[in-house]
């Protein structure tokens, strides 16, 4: 093993150490909530292949990938059968390939190896080295696991790895910042749907509406009882790093991001959203905002239509953050003062409007993580949500206000599938639509609980 992986790969000196030894397993078990993925449990076992996790940044993949060395071991994986290497530390290609094939035959040979290459984009024309590596038949016997924190590189292994990625039904897996329905469950310890109370559902939603899906964030608020500058600025300065690493300014950024602020929940083009800025030409816009899609810090919502469900290309989209830590996070880059949590955040859950907002894209967000998600935008107004399902569209509007009114809904009021997600504790009905209490939504949502 490269000395420069060692403090990764600990589990060479003593396996049943490895956790007390492990820095990022080490810090995990420092923390109040600790939380186990059951993407663990669907990672390959015994088909060699090239897979692919990708997700946003500090949302904890590569301690995922940690834990899943620890699992691998508890499986009694030979040790020495099992790698860890950063892209942090590989130059380029040439440097891989060399990295590769030592590894490889200091590895037990005749049975699977485990290689994990995090953050794998870092390297430079990494692609060349995992193809030579793969039509070389080096990976024959091997599970190489290559992590980025942009889908752009997925992209590439795609095109550049067609029929060599391996046999596994499933080779590329998404990790998500935590969904309100594991944040439930990881902080009141629920063993079942059942134990949940209405109750329980709008109090961790109120908190999940400060610290999202993010472990850091949430464990932050729980041990200090607010989420500290440190933590929102290490999120937003790794979006601007990604940018700058990508030749784009640091100024552009600070525009468009105030932009979609600006306009939050609003349709917007691109010429809209270029407009009164520096930025004077709606591709650098759509450049931006693409690469901070790729990235998983936003979500771009596309109109839908309804005769063939797919994406309306001329019409305005709506612009999400992909979490609600994320919209904490570079609100306060954006505008920076002493105490962000107090200043910024509670204040924006306390706001109605602004409250309403975050409401809306975490519904939204949290829709196109099982379906593709859409909004309508009718001659009689807009839709929130319209998600792909069974070939149909089935329609969602969110109404976080204290009273409802049914000439805001004409729009969805046209659809015999109508939903309408609430503010109000109970289920009931509005016209001839059914409402559900969104908390309660959210946290059944893609489950037989609702």
């Amino acid at each position: 093993m490269d000395p420069r992986f060692l403090h990764h790969n600990t589990h060479l000196i003593d396996p049943k150490e490895f956790e007390d030894r492990d820095p990022n397993l080490r810090y995990l078990r420092s923390q109040k909530y600790i939380y186990i993925s059951p993407l663990i449990e669907q990672f390959p076992l015994d088909i060699p292949g090239v897979y692919t996790l990708s997700g946003g940044r500090q949302i904890g993949k590569t301690t995922l990938l940690k834990q899943w060395m620890l699992y691998l071991l508890e499986k009694k994986i030979s040790p020495g059968s099992i790698a860890f290497l950063t892209g942090e530390l590989i130059q380029d290609h040439f440097s891989l390939i060399h990295l590769l094939q030592r590894l490889l035959e200091s590895m037990p040979q005749g049975r699977m190896r485990y290689i994990i290459l995090d953050e794998i984009t870092y390297v430079k024309d990494w692609d060349k080295a995992i193809k030579y590596a793969k039509d070389a038949g080096m990976l024959d016997e091997c599970i190489l696991f290559l992590t980025g924190s942009d889908t752009g590189f997925l992209k590439d292994a795609r095109m550049r790895f067609p029929g060599r990625r391996g046999k596994a039904s499933t080779v590329d897996f998404h990790y998500y910042p935590l969904s309100f329905r594991d944040t439930v469950f990881l902080k009141c310890g629920l063993k079942s749907e059942e134990e949940a109370t209405v109750d329980m559902l709008y109090q961790e939603f109120h908190n999940y509406l400060l610290h999202g899906g993010f472990l850091t964030a949430m464990n932050d608020l729980a041990q200090n009882g607010e989420i500290s500058t440190a933590t929102l600025t290490t999120y937003s300065d790794w979006i601007r790093g990604d940018m700058l690493k990508r030749g784009k300014h640091e100024h552009y950024l600070r525009e468009i991001i105030t932009g979609i602020i600006k306009r939050y929940a609003s349709q917007i083009t691109w010429n809209s959203l270029a407009k009164n800025q520096a930025i004077d030409h709606p591709q650098t816009i759509l450049d931006y905002v693409s690469l901070l899609e790729e990235m998983d810090a936003v979500f771009v919502q596309q109109a839908l239509v309804e005769e063939d469900l797919s994406p309306a290309p001329k019409k305005a989209r709506k612009i999400y953050f992909a979490d609600p830590f994320i919209y904490h996070a570079l609100y306060a880059w954006l505008y920076p003062v002493v105490n962000p949590y107090t200043t910024q955040i509670l204040a924006h859950i306390a706001d109605p409007i602004c409250a309403s907002h975050l409401v809306e894209s975490s519904a939204v967000t949290h829709y196109r993580r099982y379906w593709p998600t859409y909004y309508i935008k009718g001659a009689s107004g807009e839709v929130d949500i319209a998600y792909v399902k069974d070939e149909l569209f089935w329609p969602v509007e969110v109404k976080w206000t204290n009273q409802i009114h049914l000439n805001e809904l004409d729009q969805a009021a046209k659809y015999k599938r109508s939903v309408v997600l609430t503010k109000r504790k109970q289920t009931g009905h509005i016209g001839q639509m059914p409402t559900v209490p969104l908390p309660v939504a959210l946290f059944a949502l893609n489950t037989a609980f609702l």
